[in-house]
């Protein structure tokens, strides 16, 4: 007998869910609107799942439908267990997941650990004192003599990292928008409630999650300044693209954090978490974050998003490296 014959395949119970799955993302906003008002829902995502399930896909990955004032369409959270009314209410939800789960359809959700809403009830305590029970809940630092940030760290969106809060008399730090303030991760208690959030969706029966901005959930306390990028052929178009950023983000104790998240998600059976990783050393920290068994199932990089054109050499160059 052939060694191609003599191999069986691995039964289907060995195989996780998602090992070569087809995951849908919708995106609430622009999906499908139930009640006219011009924005799509929750409702209006369950009336078009017999479509989604017939392209047959296995999961549906939902874009944030959360409590938000919407300044970056959802992922500025204001309430991690909420529904914003504009997509409906929590009972919509539940049958929403009960609707997928009948068409044989994992449902996965996005969950933003690295920053909030300034708008979230976090952080409105946070930046009432300095020492009330949430004071160091968010990243804060003092000024320089000069009046000045505390360091160079610049945002994404561009401008610096920091905004000056008159309340406090301190800077708070914002890898994004400024109305999106850095959580410290660094901090159990934060960790601590994040992780009974992901419980509440979980007892939901949802099936996992996508892991935003993972590499910016924890900073370097010292608050070092970042150094100068070396020259680029490529196009800078923020001050963000001048700098290495190895102080603001990417902290070594980030995946100490991702073992917490799945020491949760295990005890939710086919639990699947996958991990967003941008940045110019997104291959090392994809491979950091899912190392082992006891971090995130998998992530994903943005090599096809920034690429000029998708081409098969691109493809084989992304999955090789």
């Amino acid at each position: 007998m052939s060694e191609a014959t003599a191999l069986q395949p691995v039964a289907q119970t060995d195989r996780p869910w998602w090992k070569g799955a087809v995951i849908y993302q919708i995106y609430p906003r622009s999906f499908s609107d139930s009640n006219g008002d011009g924005i799509g829902d929750l409702p209006g995502i369950t009336q078009r799942l017999d479509y989604v399930a017939s392209l047959g896909v296995d999961a549906v990955w939902i874009s944030p439908f959360f409590t938000s004032p919407m300044k970056d369409f959802g992922y500025d959270v204001a309430d991690y267990c909420g529904v914003d009314p504009i997509f409906g209410t929590i009972e919509d939800f539940d049958a929403l997941i009960a609707k997928a789960h009948g068409l044989g359809l994992k449902l996965l959700l996005d969950q933003v650990y690295s920053h909030t809403s300034d708008q979230h009830a976090w952080f409105a305590e946070s930046r009432a004192s300095r020492s009330n029970a949430k004071a160091d809940w968010y990243v804060w630092a003092d000024a320089k003599p000069d009046g000045a940030p505390p360091n160079n760290w610049q945002s994404v969106f561009g401008g610096p990292a920091w905004t000056w809060d008159a309340r406090r008399g301190q800077y708070y730090m914002h890898n994004f928008l400024t109305s999106q303030p850095q959580l410290n991760c660094h901090s159990i208690a934060v960790q601590d409630a994040l992780l009974d959030t992901m419980r509440f969706w979980l007892d939901r029966g949802v099936d996992g999650f996508r892991m935003d901005a993972v590499n910016f959930a924890m900073h370097n306390p010292a608050f070092t300044d970042n150094p100068s990028a070396p020259p680029s052929n490529g196009v800078r178009t923020l001050p963000f693209d001048f700098q290495l950023h190895i102080h603001n983000q990417s902290h070594p104790d980030i995946p100490i954090f991702i073992e917490r998240i799945r020491a949760v998600t295990d005890q939710y059976e086919g639990c699947f978490t996958f991990a967003e990783v941008g940045g110019s050393d997104a291959e090392r920290e994809m491979k950091a974050f899912t190392a082992g068994s006891a971090r995130f199932n998998s992530a994903y990089g943005f090599n096809f998003l920034y690429a000029n054109q998708l081409t098969p050499a691109l493809v084989r160059e992304a999955v090789e490296a």
